[in-house]
């Protein structure tokens, strides 16, 4: 597994511990800095205006990119959360700002708070995506307007539960990245 990095803003260059164990396929460096430009461009606020839910987190490393740039609070969701704890403890100046759920990202409880952005890397073919993204929507885990980013194979076809609207859509190596803009449920 390559070392994995912050690519960018107050914590830029810290190392990640990357995990070690089967199943988990962080997002690449590349990948994350192309998403994170898409979403410099496209978001009409700062950084700080943003609130990010992360489902299938595994090791934490876009939340804590997304910390680092500026995000006000991020919450973190997987069913094995061993990885991401390990670098969310690399960042205790930011504990106020970082939450960890246990909890399957396609069977979430219902939500406390919402957020305005959402990122997911579930595993790759197995049609999960599409059923987290639906399922942050009806647990109220989504404010109207919350920008999406779904990374699936570049083979996979991902039909947005309704509700969203497609914003964008780019493949980067086996990556495919959608951006959607969560416009509510009637």
């Amino acid at each position: 597994m390559p070392n994995m990095r912050i690519i960018g803003g107050t914590y830029r260059g810290k190392k990640l511990i990357s995990p070690n164990y089967e199943g988990v396929r962080p997002t690449s460096d590349r990948t994350r800095e192309a998403v994170f430009n898409i979403l410099y461009s496209l978001l009409p606020q700062e950084w700080g205006a943003y609130r990010l839910l992360e489902v299938f987190t595994g090791s934490g490393a876009f939340s804590l990119e997304a910390i680092s740039r500026g995000v006000s609070k991020v919450c973190m969701v997987d069913l094995d959360l061993t990885a991401a704890q390990k670098n969310v403890a690399l960042f205790s100046k930011e504990s106020d700002k970082l939450k960890l759920l246990r909890a399957d990202g396609t069977k979430l409880p219902e939500a406390k708070e919402k957020y305005n952005l959402y990122f997911s890397d579930a595993p790759y073919n197995q049609n999960l995506s599409e059923k987290a993204l639906a399922e942050a929507a009806e647990k109220g885990w989504l404010e109207q307007g919350a920008v999406c980013v779904i990374e699936v194979h570049k083979s996979e076809n991902l039909v947005p539960p309704a509700g969203f609207d497609q914003l964008d859509e780019r493949i980067y190596g086996i990556a495919k990245i959608l951006i959607f803009k969560y416009i509510g449920i009637e």
